[in-house]
């Protein structure tokens, strides 16, 4: 079990109350972290309806965290249960709590405070929500939590308001308390990601990263690429097609260009560091023209950049 920074949330009058010290199913990276000395946030406490949600205004200290968790099995159901499991131990009282159709879908998700990508990732068919309270204290605490994920990874938001100063979060990651993800598709022993591609024939790399305007990979290692790379040495006659996109800012054909190389970029990656045999991996690029969001909305525009894996055997 590994400890990342140890901090007690400390209420008003000198008098400390238990920590919030949350564990998680795999490694923590935190995404994102953010005080304000004070602020007024809208608690959302009950779900989307006749155009709006119902809110209750905190004010006080805030802090607004985001994790990204390593963890490939785990459904959203696990995730957030353990997670309001922990919360209540340590004297936080749920307010509302909702998964993606009861909280209101698409509507809910986008009245609400979330952090944009890469810090944090909402599946607009699969997240949890809750709200809680803390009013043991002389001032009382107020939390927010949404729950996520995308193929391979966990992604989880925390807005704490309230108490008498703005403390990170104590983060442990363990191997216990996250229930097993159901299989998807005929081939249950393979990593989400791969269990996508074989049942969908598509799949978006969802941890890539590359510096404005470049196409060169920022990172040294992505969950992603290895769990592709595992899984075409072992099917050697697998066969994929790495899409690259863009947003629809700049022209069109200086986006497919950019969006060729950037999709080379990962299978050079593939091939080069990885050791997949070249002939299983084509790469392309089509700029802005297949989006998947609204260009609109820099979290639309932020969605639609994106390298894609298609599945491009047949057998």
């Amino acid at each position: 079990m590994k400890r990342v920074a140890p901090y007690l949330m400390v209420l008003g009058m000198g008098q400390p109350t238990l920590a919030l010290d949350l564990a998680f199913s795999g490694p923590a990276t935190q995404t994102h972290f953010e005080t304000e000395t004070f602020a007024s946030y809208k608690l959302p406490i009950g779900p989307f309806q006749q155009g709006g949600i119902p809110t209750l205004v905190a004010e006080g200290p805030r802090v607004q965290t985001a994790w990204k968790v390593q963890s490939s099995s785990g459904t959203t159901l696990g995730v957030a249960d353990n997670l309001r499991q922990q919360i209540e131990a340590v004297g936080f009282e749920l307010l509302y709590e909702c998964e993606t159709q009861e909280c209101g879908g698409f509507d809910f998700r986008f009245e609400t405070e979330v952090l944009p990508e890469p810090d944090m990732h909402i599946d607009l068919g699969d997240y949890r929500y809750l709200a809680a309270q803390r009013l043991g204290g002389a001032v009382p605490e107020y939390l927010s939590l949404f729950v996520s994920r995308s193929d391979t990874l966990g992604y989880v938001q925390m807005i704490l308001v309230g108490g008498a100063e703005a403390a990170p979060v104590a983060v442990t990651t363990t191997n216990e308390g996250v229930a097993a993800r159901p299989p998807v598709g005929p081939t249950p022993n393979l990593a989400p990601l791969t269990q996508r591609l074989e049942a969908r024939g598509s799949a978006v790399l969802e941890d890539l990263q590359f510096a404005t305007g470049s196409s060169a990979l920022e990172g040294e290692s992505y969950e992603t690429l290895t769990v592709l790379a595992d899984y075409l040495k072992a099917n050697p006659a697998r066969t994929i097609a790495l899409v690259g996109h863009t947003d629809s800012e700049g022209s069109l054909q200086g986006n497919i260009g950019l969006s060729r190389k950037r999709a080379q970029a990962v299978a050079k990656r593939l091939i080069s560091t990885l050791g997949v045999p070249a002939g299983q991996v084509e790469a392309d690029g089509v700029g802005y023209l297949a989006p998947v969001a609204s260009n609109l909305t820099e979290e639309g525009r932020t969605q639609n950049r994106r390298v894609e894996v298609i599945l491009t055997s047949t057998q």
